[in-house]
């Protein structure tokens, strides 16, 4: 790059640090500012979000869906003209349509940025999807700098929606088996059901969603009655049955939909 990239970074925790400290080592200008986290060696430490966007040619904002619009508008003002505002945050997608609004009611081009993995590890080389007016100049940046990031062509809110369809089906089951875990746990078995999610997991293959789904739909009447006994017996070990009431209630509605 013929100068010196500045990247903007408001948010300095799991994510945002490591992918400042990266595009620092890369060669990046990065002006990093969180209200609660000290900016590390090699950034420019901003004294709030318009510090850290003034000049910036990309802004990432990586902290809170619950403060994105807050930090939106307390930093945008200070952006360039042809800079790109990347919101990293786990928002859904009518949040980053919103944000997308305010981006286009200053000129800046915005971009919604879905990361699709744990960033630990990875780091700035975690797969991230990208959707949005300013998604390919966002891309080019942050490519340049060693990060893999797609481009899906379409609005603000893709790049979350693809992401948020995995969280439902990958935490979901997180959820089920933290629960179910625990609920062995209070019952004596935990490393007998341990054993059998291992076994599981591991047997999993390409016919196996095809015959969860059928086999769930198939059986919604009986298993109705499966997970209302489960659900008894989670509150009887004094365990709460967050995810076996919602799958007693899930399979409820299927059997009265059949």
């Amino acid at each position: 790059m013929s100068q010196r990239t500045v990247i903007g970074v408001l948010g300095l925790g799991e994510a945002g640090g490591a992918f400042s400290v990266d595009l620092a080592a890369a060669g990046a200008q990065v002006r990093g500012y969180d209200p609660a986290v000290p900016a590390g060696p090699g950034l420019v430490a901003a004294s709030s979000e318009a510090d850290a966007a003034t000049g910036a040619d990309l802004v990432l904002s990586v902290n809170r869906s619950a403060v994105a619009v807050e930090v939106m508008e307390a930093g945008i003002g200070a952006l360039p003209e042809g800079s790109v505002w990347a919101d990293l945050n786990t928002a859904s997608p009518a949040k980053k349509e919103r944000l997308a609004e305010i981006a286009e009611r200053h000129g800046i081009a915005f971009a919604d940025i879905a990361i699709m993995a744990p960033v630990p590890g990875p780091r700035l080389q975690v797969p991230m999807l990208v959707s949005g007016p300013g998604a390919v100049r966002a891309a080019e940046l942050l490519s340049g700098f060693g990060a893999r990031v797609e481009v899906l062509d379409g609005p603000p809110g893709l790049a979350a929606t693809r992401k948020l369809l995995r969280s439902v089906y990958f935490k979901g089951m997180a959820a089920s088996i933290v629960e179910a875990l625990e609920a062995a746990r209070a019952a004596g078995f935990e490393d007998l059901l341990r054993e059998n999610i291992i076994a599981d997991l591991t047997a999993a293959g390409e016919s196996t969603v095809e015959r969860i789904v059928s086999g769930t739909y198939q059986h919604a009447v009986r298993r109705t009655d499966e997970m209302a006994a489960a659900t008894e017996m989670l509150t009887d070990l004094g365990v709460t049955p967050s995810m076996a009431a919602g799958s007693r209630d899930l399979h409820a509605r299927l059997s009265e939909d059949s």
